[in-house]
């Protein structure tokens, strides 16, 4: 191999956006199964319930976009959340065709349960950085997305 071929060797465990998956992927696991192991949901169906629990009377659509997976796997989700009866949907009178969902009285329970265990992890996952690092973590994830958003957008524009 040449000096040439090696410049463009790939070196994955040193590559930011595998790192970054790789972080995603663990961080997502451990409490994935958290989730599953204590209230038997998943992460997207958490994601869900999280969303609904913030934001009540929104659309599956909507739901998409906040959590940025695919309308196909919120749908089967959601269908698991029916069944369950962690979550409740009405149609919108006004447009049979677009329907709202909320938590249910169960799913309420069950959120009102998750959310301190949520915060519990991510006071252990962040307890490596001081009151300084966490908030410069926070700001640079936030220009992070904004600046990946802007270069998506030109991407889709070009």
């Amino acid at each position: 191999m040449t000096d040439s071929d090696l410049s463009r060797v790939l070196t994955l465990e040193r590559f930011f956006p595998y790192r970054l998956s790789i972080l995603s992927n663990t961080v997502s696991g451990i409490i994935a199964d958290t989730y599953k192991d204590k209230f038997a949901i998943s992460i997207t169906e958490w994601r869900i319930m999280a969303v609904l629990g913030e934001y009540p009377g929104i659309s599956a659509d909507e739901v998409s976009l906040k959590t940025h997976i695919e309308k196909s796997i919120i749908s089967r989700a959601v269908s698991k959340l029916l069944q369950r009866k962690l979550i409740e949907r009405e149609f919108d009178p006004e447009d049979r065709r677009r329907s709202m969902l909320q938590l249910s009285p169960t799913g309420k329970s069950v959120y009102n349960d998750v959310v301190p265990t949520s915060y519990e992890y991510e006071e252990k996952l962040l307890c490596c950085f001081n009151d300084e690092e966490r908030r410069q973590f926070s700001d640079l994830i936030d220009r992070l997305h904004q600046h990946a958003g802007a270069l998506q957008d030109d991407e889709q524009h070009s």
